[in-house]
């Protein structure tokens, strides 16, 4: 390919992926609303923008051949928070691609779109919405978005539906874990896979304890490396028995099912910043 963009580049999730999508492309194209990223390939270049900024996103779109969709505001916030970066900024981007000929998104969905199912519900990635706050909301918005730009302009997406791409530290991550190797195996397969239309994948590790069902999205190639289950023993001996009835125990969402609507749930989770 002859450019990637990819959005979202100062994130974690970002960092990840920069070096490993700038060998795919001759030109890899990162952004972010923060100011600095560190160090660039030698193939990559950084642009400053603001998902809300239409004009910019459109500048730093064209030309592309993918555009791998990871930025957000990524917390439950107030519906005035989140507005601008996840909903207006997914329309800029759907939109910017559609019009400049892109072949394809990669979408960094979550599995806050469908949060408040119960975990002892195995859900596969043809269930129904059921939104844990304003940010799963906004996950919800994007993926309709991007079927129904496939749908009426032929502009391909694969939404990948995000479980906990983070190190261990939570009975919960057991079943959600992504290691960073298998986020970066989901996205390439994702961008090398021939034809894909519109298609949901869960982005999730091979874990034992998975609570999410894949197969309808086998077809991508996708075929997870990592297990949750070697931190097993040290995790559940820390956290004791759980409560049944706390819903961020019991729903996909974990602590997003149980907080506020616009109640920030990310310090709940615990993570480790690497």
């Amino acid at each position: 390919m002859k450019k990637i963009v990819l959005t979202g580049a100062a994130g974690r999730l970002g960092g990840y992926l920069r070096g490993p999508l700038s060998n795919l492309a001759n030109t890899l194209v990162s952004t972010d609303i923060s100011d600095d990223i560190g160090d660039l390939a030698a193939n990559e270049s950084f642009v400053q923008a603001d998902l809300a900024d239409k004009p910019a996103i459109h500048d730093i779109i064209e030309g592309a051949d993918m555009v791998v969709h990871f930025g957000a505001l990524v917390d439950e916030a107030s519906f005035e928070s989140i507005l601008g970066p996840n909903i207006i900024g997914s329309y800029n981007v759907w939109e910017a691609a559609s019009l400049h000929g892109v072949r394809r998104v990669i979408y960094a969905s979550s599995i806050h779109a469908v949060g408040m199912y119960p975990k002892n519900q195995h859900i596969g990635v043809d269930v129904a919405h059921r939104p844990d706050g304003f940010y799963g909301l906004a996950k919800c918005f994007s993926e309709d978005l991007a079927r129904m730009y496939w749908e009426k302009r032929g502009l391909e997406t694969v939404c990948l539906r995000i479980l906990s791409c983070a190190a261990v530290t939570n009975p919960r991550a057991l079943g959600s874990w992504l290691s960073p190797g298998d986020l970066v195996r989901l996205v390439k397969r994702s961008i090398d896979t021939p034809v894909t239309g519109f298609t949901v994948a869960y982005g999730v590790s091979a874990n034992d304890r998975s609570p999410v069902d894949n197969s309808a999205a086998q077809f991508l190639g996708y075929r997870p490396q990592d297990n949750a289950e070697q931190f097993a023993d040290d995790i559940l001996a820390k956290s004791g028995p759980l409560d049944p009835l706390d819903g961020a125990h019991m729903c996909h969402g974990g602590p997003f099912a149980t907080t506020g609507l616009g109640v920030s749930a990310m310090a709940a989770l615990k993570l480790v910043d690497d």
